[in-house]
């Protein structure tokens, strides 16, 4: 009906002039005696029957390649099987029209391709460049264990530490957009793994006395075990950045009512507002509390989100300003786990 629509409207010069036709036929008749004996109403009857035959034909024709270009953007298809499927047409105008759109799809998939490659080039040599950092950042780690100053050396390790996460988090945002073809989905062990992510981080807690406590962490799911440290990283160090001296940071698991494992890292830190909360997960966004710290980037939980998305898992925050934050990761069960494998 909307596509009948919008025909009419395109059409509008022809049906004035048809109406403009018949006003001049029924003057016409009007005036001319010798006219007299013939019906307006026959004539008018068979002109208008005609028109509408002819426009309803016009319509389906004109229509027809419409509709099949319709049909096809509407299925689920990948975009070189909606090229594949793309009609001829059957006028000259719609052969000329398919004609320029092939070229402008070349063209497209042309710079497209070039993109990509440019892209794949660009990853390369920032994972080169990465893996060269760590050379380095690798030695002065050796280093650092011969300070004999104590105070000195957990200074160093804590800046060491700092500039290996943002490393890190390099390396991740630069392997994200082929997160699929990075993965190794199997059984983790939670505890496993966030103890060795506070292990890393324990140079920094210990300066800043803060300490963990934990429970019910002997859990196990399936996902990948990288990417999952990654995540589980982000979310500790947001937790141990924004929280006071001497305070606590509890971890802890659990299942909903329908049977999903939950892992949840809470903070007795500053809190996030209401208003920052809707935006804590978008690129670059460091809210009121990060514009007060040089040392906030906006991406750790943005990576964090993005990462967990393709790996299924769905990260929910509560929190309130003066009181702390929960951020909790909610795992999918093993079907909903196998359809993604099978994505």
């Amino acid at each position: 009906m909307k596509l009948f629509l919008l025909y009419i409207k395109e059409r509008t010069p022809w049906i004035l002039f048809f109406v403009f036709f018949q006003l001049w036929i029924n003057i016409l008749l009007t005036i001319d005696v010798s006219f007299t004996n013939t019906s307006l109403l026959y004539m008018n009857s068979i002109n208008l029957f005609l028109f509408l035959m002819f426009f309803l034909w016009r319509f389906y024709q004109e229509t027809r390649f419409i509709n099949s270009i319709v049909s096809i953007s509407e299925k689920d298809s990948t975009f070189d099987q909606v090229i594949a499927r793309l009609p001829n047409g059957q006028s000259l105008f719609d052969k000329i029209i398919m004609d320029e759109l092939q070229e402008l799809i070349l063209l497209g998939k042309q710079e497209l391709n070039d993109s990509k490659t440019v892209l794949l080039e660009e990853k390369d040599q920032a994972l080169s460049w990465i893996h060269e950092m760590k050379t380095p950042l690798t030695s002065m780690k050796l280093m650092l264990d011969n300070v004999q100053d104590s105070m000195l050396k957990k200074k160093l390790e804590v800046e060491w530490l700092r500039l290996h996460m943002l490393l890190d988090q390099q390396l991740y945002k630069t392997r994200l957009p082929f997160i699929e073809k990075d993965n190794v989905i199997e059984e983790v062990n939670l505890k496993s793994v966030i103890f060795q992510e506070i292990k890393e981080l324990k140079p920094w807690c210990m300066q800043r006395n803060i300490g963990f406590e934990t429970k019910d962490l002997d859990e196990d799911t399936l996902t990948d075990q990288k990417w999952l440290s990654f995540i589980i990283r982000q979310i500790i160090s947001n937790a141990v950045k924004y929280s006071k001296e001497g305070q606590e940071i509890q971890i802890y698991t659990k299942k909903d009512e329908l049977g999903h494992l939950i892992l949840s890292v809470q903070d007795e830190g500053v809190g996030i507002s209401q208003a920052d909360l809707p935006r804590i997960f978008d690129k670059t966004f460091t809210g009121r509390v990060g514009r007060e710290s040089t040392a906030s980037t906006g991406m750790g939980l943005y990576l964090a989100k993005n990462s967990a998305e393709n790996l299924g898992i769905t990260i929910s925050v509560v929190s309130e300003v003066g009181i702390g934050s929960t951020f909790s990761l909610h795992f999918p069960l093993q079907n909903k786990m196998q359809q993604i494998l099978g994505r």
